[in-house]
């Protein structure tokens, strides 16, 4: 089952290329918005599925024609593992499990804006990723069973502006900005996904191929990742573990850029850039600059913060 929030927020499932209104069914879900409404409904879900699954073979509108929202507005914790994907081969050993917190303001959904803050960033990207959501409260859950606590999954994108000052002041100003955390456009239930760690990863800026990787690659797989997360703090309904990103295809986001991400059975999500000071930086992927023998980031080019 695919469910997305549209318009003013009203609660839908998707049919082919219809949304479903299904919010009447879901009234009586403790809520005070959008948020915990998803959030409660998840937490109750075996009590609603078969009336969600009833409710999506009616007639509904298309879903080109109306706003989709966030399908998760604000999560209580979005917890965003670093460093997981073996680089295509080019690690020889997976970097130390460890992971970050972004914080539920970071949230956007399809076709909205990420804005890059006037902040002396080296550059700005945004990684492609596969996240999970979190089913049922998971404290401290043994590898074996962290499945089990697997509610669904969605497309995530992880906003990033690097090399802030002073250096080694990194996670949090990095990645905790308002509007670096887009999801959607769906939330897609766990029994669509034969295997997570067997889907294609895909991101385009301005309709050009950058990211394009597979979850097989990834270094700690998702039992680990809950495993070792829920063992720091409890993940709650609805929660977001973000799986990380293989880097090679990381490239700069800047003013007006189209950024497309696509796993398939998830469906596209569509975000744009917006940059009020109008930085620009040299269109190339880190492995395209790896390939020239340069170190470091791409320069930026032009505007405030240039070095000249």
């Amino acid at each position: 089952m695919k469910l997305l929030f549209f318009d003013n927020f009203k609660l839908g499932v998707l049919n082919g290329d219809s949304v479903v209104d299904v919010s009447h069914l879901v009234r009586e879900v403790p809520h005070t918005g959008p948020h915990d409404l998803i959030n409660g409904l998840i937490e109750r879900f075996h009590d609603y599925r078969s009336t969600l699954e009833k409710a999506a073979h009616v007639n509904g509108v298309p879903v080109r024609s109306v706003r989709i929202r966030p399908p998760l507005p604000r999560p209580i914790n979005i917890d965003c593992m670093a460093v997981n994907y073996m680089e295509d081969g080019t690690r020889k050993e997976p970097a130390p499990i460890n992971a970050f917190h972004k914080s539920p303001t970071s949230i956007i959904g399809d076709n909205d804006s990420m804005i890059l803050p006037d902040v002396p960033a080296a550059i700005f990207e945004g990684e492609a990723e596969l996240a999970i959501v979190i089913g049922k409260r998971a404290d401290k859950v043994p590898a074996a069973q962290a499945m089990e606590y697997v509610f669904g999954y969605v497309n995530f994108i992880d906003g990033s502006a690097r090399g802030l000052p002073p250096a080694g002041n990194t996670f949090y100003q990095m990645k905790s900005r308002a509007t670096f955390g887009p999801m959607g456009p769906y939330l897609v239930t766990a029994d669509e996904i034969n295997d997570p760690h067997r889907l294609q990863v895909r991101l385009w800026n301005n309709g050009t191929l950058m990211q394009n990787y597979n979850t097989s690659d990834m270094a700690h797989k998702i039992r680990r990742c809950i495993e070792w997360v829920s063992s720091i703090h409890p993940l709650e309904p609805g929660d977001v573990l973000a799986c990380g990103t293989n880097h090679r295809g990381l490239n700069p986001f800047q003013d007006g850029d189209l950024i497309e991400l696509e796993t398939e059975p998830l469906g596209r999500l569509h975000v744009k850039i917006r940059d009020d000071l109008k930085r620009t930086w040299a269109r190339e992927t880190r492995l395209q600059r790896q390939e020239k023998g340069l170190e470091g980031f791409t320069p930026q080019l032009t505007g405030k913060y240039a070095k000249t």
